[in-house]
């Protein structure tokens, strides 16, 4: 009978949860300064009184911070393959554990999903404070999953062609922070020219906020976004089992 080759996943995604544990308090507040201070910034300080798309800029913004906040905590999951790579060496363990390279990657993919749903929860109590509620419902959860395990995904890859954490920083500098502020997460895509809105439907981000927000106010999320999310994440999820096995061979 073929071995499993999920076998020693759930290993993996503990040792990440465990990690994650210890540094809760920390986590937790990263997760929360930088929504704070665009909900402050912006939805306060800007769009008080301003409505888009026939909600408050406040409701519309929010949702938005979510696919934001979603897809930066779950890249993070490539600082600690890093660190794991480089530092401490763990990853030559991995090399010679009897652990597939599947599992290695749906571990790493499985943490950084559950990293991007404690971000969209802490965004939902700060949202609260303000006085903000929003729909979250399965399809909510969903999309914010999705969300996550694209980049995860995506960050595994990445991690695992980099040479260090200057790399790693250069990538997110040139696509994770243009992704953010581009793709309909802090204003709506329909104010851009048609040309550059074909050209920001190619971003999974946009998808992702399109689901979200869609999904935040008691609508059902266009299918196809959801789609396409589900689509790029098995995509990479298979580019990252190829590079770990490059990299391990």
């Amino acid at each position: 009978m073929a071995s499993n080759p999920f076998r020693g996943a759930y290993a993996l995604y503990l040792r990440e949860m465990l990690i994650l544990k210890r540094r809760i308090v920390k986590q937790i507040a990263s997760m929360s300064v930088t929504p704070t201070l665009y909900v402050v910034a912006f939805g306060y300080g800007m769009g008080k009184d301003v409505t888009v798309e026939g909600v408050g800029y406040l409701a519309f913004l929010i949702p938005g911070l979510v696919a934001m906040n979603a897809m930066n905590h779950a890249w993070a999951i490539a600082n600690e393959i890093n660190i794991a790579r480089f530092y401490l060496k763990i990853f030559e363990e991995f090399q010679a554990a009897p652990i597939h390279n599947v599992a290695y990657v749906a571990g790493e993919a499985m943490a950084g999903v559950t990293r991007a749903l404690l971000s969209a929860s802490v965004i939902l109590v700060v949202a609260l404070l303000f006085g903000v509620t929003l729909h979250c419902g399965p399809w909510f959860w969903l999309a914010v999953a999705l969300n996550g395990f694209v980049f995860s995904t995506l960050a595994i890859a990445a991690a695992m062609l980099v040479r260090g954490h200057s790399d790693q920083n250069m990538i997110a500098s040139f696509v994770i922070t243009p992704m953010a502020f581009l793709s309909g997460t802090v204003f709506p895509l329909s104010s851009m020219p048609e040309w550059a809105q074909g050209a920001l439907s190619l971003i999974p981000l946009t998808h992702a906020a399109t689901a979200i927000r869609a999904a935040a106010f008691g609508q059902t999320p266009p299918l196809g976004s959801l789609a396409i999310l589900a689509l790029l994440g098995a995509l990479f999820f298979i580019v990252a089992y190829k590079v770990v096995d490059a990299a391990r061979n």
